[in-house]
């Protein structure tokens, strides 16, 4: 391989987002935001000694909104990190980065499941 090839190569490694989420950033961040400020919303209505109905209704609102990011971040995780493994061009690495990239997956459904 030239020095050329080894240069543009080398680039095109370092043009790849590092995690799948890199594309939908601002996005994530945005909606986290949002949920943020939901938060502060339902601390504030404790302080004000909202109805506690009403404080579990906003609960179950960014609950709700938190599960959809985690939702979208576990299918950016399988959609790059998952099939970016199965990529691998050596077989055995490739199963074993399959594997672990799966389990990765796996866990963190499970802790979202709890």
């Amino acid at each position: 391989m030239s020095g050329i090839e080894e240069a543009v190569s080398g680039h095109a490694a370092d043009l790849q987002p590092p995690h799948g989420y890199a594309g939908n950033k601002e996005a994530y961040l945005r909606r986290l935001k949002r949920i943020e400020g939901q938060v502060r919303g339902i601390a504030r209505m404790v302080d004000e000694d909202k109805y506690c109905i009403d404080i579990l209704t906003q609960v179950a609102a960014v609950t709700k909104a938190l599960h959809a990011v985690s939702l979208g971040l576990v299918e950016e995780h399988i959609g790059h990190c998952v099939v970016g493994a199965a990529s691998e061009p050596d077989p055995a690495a490739r199963a074993d980065a399959i594997d672990a990239k799966v389990k990765e997956a796996a866990d963190a459904i499970g802790r979202l499941l709890r």
